[in-house]
């Protein structure tokens, strides 16, 4: 029996054929060659087919390499701050700032006012002291650089008391132990894991200690027989010592969110008034700006942050600075705020708008799909024990392979599957994107 792998056509065979011909138009000759060449393998893997549609083959291996690595997606799992789909989705004021900084030269370190070279740390800084009552703040390029930062610069080759129920674990399997040892200092861990006193950190306080450092539990709770020791007993302690207090704050909360059922989390201020020497926030999480490290304090002490070597490692590029600069410009009227960062009106949105939005949603694809309650949260460690009600497309089925049909469309859609249904939630997806949503549900269920 003759092997039909045999009758599989070469590479410069199918490079004559017209249909390949009207390819090698419209993309670079290598990209068709590579093309044809993956097609042939393919083939030759699944065991050879001489009714292969080689144009068609070709023509979507072409397709699927031109698309970009890096691509928009519809969030639709119910996590509003969802880290693998890139967290706050910015507000259209950061997208134009990045576009106009990013058309030409700018002022990154120049003073126009001296007309002298200047520092790209000036940036942001008087609407950061304006919003928070900080005295000064830095901005790197994310929260754990912000932390090495302000460790490497403060505690280099010395001990820094931790409360053993705050050593976490973040996203990526990044622990807040292995991100300290990496700035220099040397972590000693006071307390234990459900209960730190105030005489537990006395304790441990020696001519080798650098600082106390607070950090945010991100992701989950302690509850039950637990007690910990918060910020205005921490400076007071550390003052009797002449020890600054470090506040790893984590979410960057700029307002409360009490009228839409989530408390406990403290705004930045709250953190400012508590009296630590820094706090350190994410730019990327509930302040909804772009990803960056933000360290307030007092100006004694980010001087000395200016002045380290690393802080040029971890600076932050003008797209970054232009996009947090028109999300922190909009903090000025919170009102104003809460509607136009994507990431606060999610949160706000009203159930019953979500639930009129599905409503439409489900009444145009004539009953193939249902539309359920669901429970869905903020996300990146922010209010972790927080539920916040919310609507979803729920659909049946072979929800392995409509999951799979929607993650290839065009704009990818990704929803969450749950007792054996697919679930869009409606939560975590901006209002412009259900037209998108419908349409691929069209497409993938008929």
């Amino acid at each position: 029996m003759t092997d039909p792998r045999r009758a599989l056509p070469s590479v410069a065979s199918l490079l004559e054929d017209d249909s390949m011909r009207a390819l090698l138009a419209e993309h670079p000759r290598s990209l068709v060659v590579d093309a044809i060449r993956e097609s042939i393998d393919s083939a030759r893997t699944a065991g050879g087919d001489s009714a292969h549609d080689w144009s068609a083959a070709v023509r979507a291996r072409l397709t699927s390499s031109s698309q970009p690595s890096l691509r928009p997606v519809i969030n639709a799992t119910g996590i509003i701050l969802h880290t693998n789909l890139g967290r706050a989705p910015l507000p259209d004021a950061a997208i134009k700032a990045i576009a106009v900084t990013a058309r030409g030269f700018s002022n990154l370190e120049y003073d126009l006012g001296r007309g002298a070279r200047g520092s790209r740390h000036t940036h942001c800084v008087s609407l950061l002291r304006k919003l928070t009552g900080a005295e000064d703040a830095i901005v790197v390029n994310n929260g754990a650089a912000a932390l090495v930062l302000a460790l490497n610069t403060l505690a280099r080759r010395r001990e820094v008391l931790v409360s053993r129920g705050e050593l976490v674990e973040i996203g990526g399997s990044f622990r807040i132990p292995d991100i300290m040892a990496r700035s220099g200092a040397k972590l000693i861990e006071v307390g234990t894991t459900n209960r730190t006193h105030a005489d537990d950190y006395r304790r441990q306080i020696t001519p080798k200690t650098g600082a106390i450092v607070k950090i945010h539990r991100s992701n989950f709770a302690v509850s039950g027989f637990v007690s910990d020791v918060g910020v205005p007993e921490l400076a007071f302690i550390a003052a009797e010592h002449g020890l600054p207090v470090i506040h790893d704050m984590g979410s960057g909360l700029m307002i409360p969110l009490d009228r839409y059922g989530l408390r406990g989390e403290p705004t930045i201020r709250d953190v400012m008034n508590a009296g630590p020497t820094l706090a350190l926030m994410s730019g990327d999480k509930l302040l909804g700006g772009p990803q960056a490290g933000i360290i307030l304090g007092a100006a004694a002490v980010t001087s000395k942050l200016r002045a380290n070597p690393l802080a040029r490692a971890l600076r932050v590029d003008k797209l970054t600075l232009a996009a947090l600069e028109a999300t922190l410009r909009i903090y000025l009227d919170e009102k104003r705020a809460v509607k136009e960062i994507p990431a606060l009106a999610l949160i706000a949105a009203p159930i019953e708008r979500l639930r009129t939005r599905g409503e439409c949603i489900r009444a145009r694809l004539a009953g193939t799909v249902e539309l359920v309650d669901t429970e869905a949260s903020v996300g990146a460690g922010a209010f972790p024990t927080a539920v916040l009600r919310s609507v979803a497309i729920a659909i049946r089925g072979n929800v392995e392979e409509i999951e799979k049909k929607l993650r290839a469309q065009p704009v990818p859609i990704i929803g969450r599957i749950s007792e054996g249904r697919l679930l869009l939630d409606l939560r975590s997806v901006q209002e412009h994107e259900d037209e998108i949503i419908e349409a691929a549900l069209q497409t993938v269920l008929a």
